[in-house]
């Protein structure tokens, strides 16, 4: 667990480089995180979340879509830095079902409010206030982004920033998006 996910220290990680969140293997240099597979065996847990403005949400309701899971705090640059991408790959999928909802990590309305006053956003945002959701999907680093099939069964994993226009993107999603709900 970095220091940018351990309750109680946000302002620790406000002092230290971005690069204390990401992976080693963006830091080594490699262009983009690689895509890692659901453990098979492993179910996809039940998420039930509220809005950050309050309405419920859950991922069994929008079973029969692609759901992009991302998990990001107002204080993550890379979560930052991949949120316009996020938005154009729904903005360009939409009509072939896929959704991608934020899920913020552990900050107050305040904080969220905040932030997408900052950068406006036209994804689901929802609240993670006690990092539960994280826990169950596995993200310990922020960003981390589950790649859930319209069965409503997690795919992949992929941790760090990504640049969702991309070709790697493209590719990653691809099998996902053009499969049908079983």
């Amino acid at each position: 667990m970095t220091d940018c996910m351990l309750p109680g220290r946000r302002h620790v990680c406000a002092t230290i480089a971005w690069t204390s969140c990401v992976p080693a293997a963006v830091l080594a240099g490699e262009s983009e995180p690689a895509p890692r597979l659901w453990p098979a065996g492993r179910e996809t847990p039940a998420l039930s979340l509220v809005t950050w403005q309050g309405p419920a949400w859950s991922l069994a309701d929008v079973r029969g879509k692609v759901v992009l899971l991302n998990f990001w705090a107002s204080w993550c640059e890379p979560c930052r830095a991949e949120m316009p991408s996020l938005e154009l790959l729904e903005q360009r999928h939409e009509r072939d079902g896929l959704m991608v909802a934020a899920i913020n990590f552990r900050e107050t309305d305040a904080a969220i409010r905040g932030f997408l006053e900052r950068l406006p956003t036209s994804l689901t945002v929802l609240r993670d206030a006690d990092g539960a959701a994280a826990r169950a999907f596995g993200a310990r680093i922020l960003p981390t982004t589950v790649v859930v099939g319209r069965d409503g069964h997690a795919r992949f994993s992929i941790i760090g920033e990504v640049d969702w226009m991309g070709a790697s993107a493209r590719s990653w999603l691809a099998s996902s998006l053009s499969a049908p709900a079983r």
